[in-house]
């Protein structure tokens, strides 16, 4: 399944996934900047991404542990999410989300 990213410099990235995918994992391998330090434990916020709109109510509800992690991020918006905790399933093919703006990738 398709999902979308937009880069801070505007420019839009196609990537591809497969059901059960987590959009981090999608975005990592996409080149996106990333980081997701504690591999999707949720013990920080660097995987932080902003979905669109029209994308946001499809998605299932942040847990609070997923709420509190993302009140740690820069950059937090409406419809921030943690990219580790969504998991591609049907109904998100062509999912599109942006790469904030704080987001940088120091592992690499």
């Amino acid at each position: 399944m398709k999902v979308v990213f937009h880069t801070t410099e505007g420019n839009r990235v196609e990537a591809e996934g497969n059901a059960g995918d987590s959009l981090l994992r999608v975005a990592q391998a996409a080149g996106m900047p990333l980081e997701g330090t504690c591999e999707g434990q949720m013990a920080c916020s660097t995987c932080h991404v902003v979905v669109d709109a029209e994308w946001f109510d499809r998605l299932p509800e942040a847990s609070e542990e997923e709420e509190d992690m993302l009140d740690l991020a820069a950059g937090v918006r409406r419809t921030s999410r943690l990219s580790c905790q969504i998991v591609l399933e049907d109904g998100l093919d062509g999912l599109s989300v942006a790469i904030p703006a704080e987001s940088h990738d120091m592992s690499g």
